[in-house]
């Protein structure tokens, strides 16, 4: 045999024994050093809506998680949740289920961010400002917000130096049209 031939399969047996070796170690540490998490907190995680928008008071919904299933907090935070979720969280955790945290934003439709791409200076405080990387685009150029990904939680529109990020609601449109909220009129006003 030639002499480059032994040299390239001594290599290829070497590199070969290499990885059998280093990815039985790896497997080994996986198995050993295994980080249980907690079974609970995921349970939570996947119930929550995943808009990261702090309106817990927590930086996003894993932490939220995490801190009831060790109890430290309340079931009523999650306001994108609302009740249904409240309520299976209480029925995990077994904590009272309470009513929902009724904020002023409760009432008013969802808004979602619009960027003014005229006024844009391309800062891109507004990308690292989004929990949910809903908006597009890059260094000293004009953003844009993916109108499907935003979850409203107006993060972005107080980082903005230039003030081009305004909420408003989505205009209405035969797939988002809804009945207006009935009024209940007083005796005074029917008359």
């Amino acid at each position: 045999m030639e002499e480059w031939f032994i040299s390239i399969t001594a290599a290829i047996l070497i590199f070969v024994g290499l990885a059998i070796v280093f990815g039985l170690l790896l497997g080994y540490a996986a198995v050993r050093f295994k980080v249980e998490g907690n079974p609970m907190a995921e349970q939570i995680d996947k119930i929550l809506p995943q808009t990261q928008c702090g309106q817990c008071t927590f930086p996003g919904c894993k932490p939220y998680a995490e801190a009831l299933a060790k109890g430290e907090t309340e079931v009523n935070l999650c306001i994108p949740g609302g009740t249904d979720t409240m309520i299976l969280i209480s029925e995990i955790t077994g904590l009272e289920p309470k009513e929902v945290e009724v904020t002023e934003a409760e009432h008013k439709p969802k808004e979602t961010a619009f960027i003014d791409e005229d006024v844009c200076i391309g800062c891109v405080l507004c990308i690292k400002a989004c929990p949910v990387d809903a908006i597009l685009g890059a260094t000293k150029l004009m953003h844009t917000v993916i109108q499907s990904e935003c979850t409203g939680c107006d993060k972005c529109a107080p980082v903005c130096p230039v003030d081009c990020i305004d909420m408003r609601a989505p205009p209405v449109s035969l797939e988002n049209w809804q009945w207006p909220e009935p009024t209940i009129k007083s005796e005074g006003e029917a008359k």
